[in-house]
């Protein structure tokens, strides 16, 4: 039977499996091009199995997921499940258009109220965009307008103290955040959740799998070292269990793609809470992540000391997807999301200099470029 964990200021027992709907299946590889039918039927065979938090947001898929989503939840479905979608004020002109944004994924949705309703992707300098718009009194004035009942927000910030001043500057409900085993410290981290569980705020775990990189194209020194830990679970079952184990952990998103993982993640996450691990286990996921981290090309911090760049370049994020190809054995899954996610891509860059002057490692962050533009361009 599927774990529930109690979100105690709302009165509300949450699925420890969370279903994002942001990787729905597709029709030829298309993003937005989702395969409906298979969608839903994954969508409610997952709140069959007992999941009944949905994620979705403005812009998945194209704009496309949250009608996706809707639909699912037809046929008395709604009646079972949380729906949780985002406000992208990051892709608007102004706040003028954040209520015609939020009545647009109620329309989407086909729903009276969003149950919990996120400031998407706090990080970077938006956070001062939040800030100046008023984005606090409209997400109260629309909790009182009865539009939405529970206010949080995502967060990429660079680190524990980023999430830190965000989780302090409004009386947020709950927050997400990037956690798995590999990413201990990287943004908010392990210590961003701490922080958070000990004001008693829940944590939503985005990208346990870090979008199934965790789980396919494997190198072979990692490989051995899944075969090693055994236990017979897959990689994919003890990235879940390592999230589960944290007790401040609400609910667990994986954004599922099949069928088989629908079935997996319910199996997972039905058999699994908080100190279901042991030292030696948590301790063999720690010297996993060690080796990951042993075969990255650029011992980039993500300290941001390189921007702002002169051509726009978003640096430590183009690093990253260039250790990512290093350490997921070529994983061509970061060929999709860098065109999705990087609006400036490494081709860019003109070797001015000023980026390498500034790094404390003293990178050759020109060459990384070069690198990156010949990889994923």
């Amino acid at each position: 039977m599927m774990k529930y964990r109690h979100f105690a200021s709302a009165g509300l027992d949450i699925s420890l499996l969370g279903f994002g709907a942001m990787r729905l299946p597709t029709i030829g590889g298309d993003h937005a091009h989702i395969d409906e039918g298979e969608a839903i039927r994954m969508i409610r065979a997952a709140i069959d199995g007992g999941v009944n938090y949905v994620d979705t947001a403005y812009v998945y898929h194209g704009g496309m997921s949250e009608g996706v989503v809707g639909k699912a939840l037809k046929d008395g479905y709604r009646e079972k499940a949380y729906v949780a979608t985002k406000l992208p004020y990051w892709a608007m002109q102004g706040p003028g258009e954040m209520e015609p944004a939020l009545d647009l994924s109620l329309k989407r949705l086909d729903i009276d109220a969003i149950d919990f309703y996120l400031v998407h992707d706090i990080s970077g300098d938006r956070w001062e965009t939040v800030k100046q718009w008023g984005i606090f009194e409209f997400m109260a004035r629309a909790k009182q307008q009865g539009k939405i009942r529970h206010i949080g927000f995502s967060c990429h910030g660079s680190s524990p103290d980023y999430f830190r001043e965000v989780l302090d500057a409004y009386p947020w409900e709950f927050a997400q955040l990037q956690l798995n085993f590999l990413d201990k410290d990287t943004q908010a981290g392990v210590a961003g959740y701490e922080y958070a569980a000990g004001k008693g705020i829940p944590i939503i775990v985005m990208e346990p799998l870090k979008g199934g990189k965790l789980t396919d194209s494997l190198p072979e020194s990692i490989r051995r070292r899944w075969d090693a830990l055994g236990g017979g679970r897959t990689p994919a079952e003890w990235a879940l269990r390592w999230a589960a184990n944290l007790p401040g952990v609400l609910t667990i998103l994986s954004g599922m793609s099949t069928m088989a993982q629908v079935e997996e993640n319910v199996r997972v996450l039905s058999d699994a809470d908080a100190g279901g691990l042991s030292a030696a286990e948590l301790k063999a996921l720690d010297d996993l992540a060690a080796e990951y981290n042993r075969l990255i090309t650029y011992a980039c911090t993500g300290c941001r000391y390189c921007l702002p760049c002169t051509s726009g370049i978003e640096i430590p994020q183009v690093m990253d997807f260039v250790n990512n190809w290093a350490m997921f054995a070529q994983n061509p899954k970061l060929k999709n999301e860098y065109r999705m996610f990087l609006e400036t891509k490494a081709s860019a860059c003109v070797a001015c200099g000023k980026c390498e002057a500034e790094c404390p490692q003293h990178l050759p962050i020109a060459e990384a470029m070069k690198q990156a533009a010949g990889i994923f361009e």
